[in-house]
């Protein structure tokens, strides 16, 4: 049941990275974040951060194929969460879709980190 739920979980996390690797103004736009004066760097910025490091973790943890493998990615859900969380205070952000981000993030976290840290 582990390798179902290590599975799963890593194929949604390609699928997010896919998303922000081959769309990145649609994950710029759902982010509300924009491209300033013409310059192209934030394409690059989402492409990199919010599309290949997901779909290289996620393929990579697979490839592994170890708990801590899939574990690591939790970390890095733990890591993302915890930015948002800590923005919610920082910033003022606690916009619906930045806190339904934040939960789905912490809950692939500690789902990740619970099964594959004995």
């Amino acid at each position: 049941m582990i390798a179902v739920i290590n599975t799963i979980l890593m194929a949604a996390t390609i699928g997010f990275g896919l998303i922000g690797w081959f769309k990145p103004h649609y994950t710029m736009e759902k982010l509300g974040l924009q491209l300033v004066d013409g310059r192209r760097l934030g394409l690059s910025e989402v492409r990199a951060v919010n599309g290949c490091l997901f779909v290289v973790v996620g393929v990579a943890a697979l490839i592994i194929n170890e708990p801590l493998g899939f574990a690591m990615v939790g970390f890095m859900y733990a890591g993302a969460a915890l930015g948002r969380i800590s923005s919610f205070v920082m910033d003022k952000s606690g916009e619906f879709l930045s806190r339904s981000f934040a939960a789905a993030e912490l809950a692939f976290a500690v789902v990740l980190l619970t099964i594959n840290l004995r």
